[in-house]
């Protein structure tokens, strides 16, 4: 189960006194919210993450979102990638970026999940050297998002971010039966199970 700080408490208050009306207060330890934080931290810790592949250290990046789409957060992919860093997204929607062009995106892989269940939830996974950082929201990445309306909270058990990397996106990116893997010309092509292999299906097997 879940559990939250006293931070994270106090931010969620303050931030739904503030959406109410019953309070004026835009600052907040933890929680990130559009448009005081969200955009700014996502950013900087895409930027380490560059920082961690540059200095030839392991740097990883996994997004789960329903759309992706706002120009700047794909230019910081894109540089993310020609940086070393493997960016793994998992956009069941819309997706303006192109992975897999030569010397853009080659280390980018992008897996749409349509399946039987609505995919709604966000999750963003920066591996940071081995100190990993978890957050999940409803922040998707849209320029109204991360604008003007979104919000992300931090996971920060050991054991829950395990089981979030392991379980919940390991299973996703896994899958073989309701995934389809964007291509750099925009098409999408499914992944068949490989003879002998189980067939995954994140939605019954998670």
């Amino acid at each position: 189960m879940f559990t939250c700080d006293e931070s994270m408490g106090a931010d969620t208050t303050d931030l739904f006194n503030y959406l109410t009306g019953y309070s004026t207060t835009q600052e907040y330890r933890k929680v990130l919210v559009a448009p005081v934080s969200l955009l700014k931290k996502l950013e900087k810790m895409i930027q380490r993450e560059i920082e961690h592949a540059q200095q030839g250290r392991k740097a990883h990046l996994i997004f789960k979102v329903n759309s992706l789409v706002d120009p700047h957060m794909i230019q910081l992919l894109y540089q993310a990638s020609q940086a070393g860093v493997q960016v793994e997204l998992l956009v069941r929607g819309m997706c303006c970026l192109r992975p897999g062009i030569k010397g853009v995106s080659e280390r980018i892989r992008v897996t749409s999940i349509v399946g039987r269940y609505l995919e709604h939830s966000r999750l963003y996974y920066f591996h940071n050297d081995g100190r990993e950082n978890v957050y999940l929201g409803s922040a998707d990445l849209m320029s109204r998002n991360l604008n003007r309306r979104g919000g992300c909270f931090p996971v920060e058990s050991k054991e829950h971010i395990l089981h979030l990397r392991e379980r919940v996106l390991g299973t996703y990116l896994k899958d073989n039966s309701s995934a389809r893997v964007l291509q750099s010309d925009g098409s999408y092509i499914r992944p068949l199970p490989e003879a002998g292999k189980d067939v995954i299906d994140v939605q019954v097997n998670l």
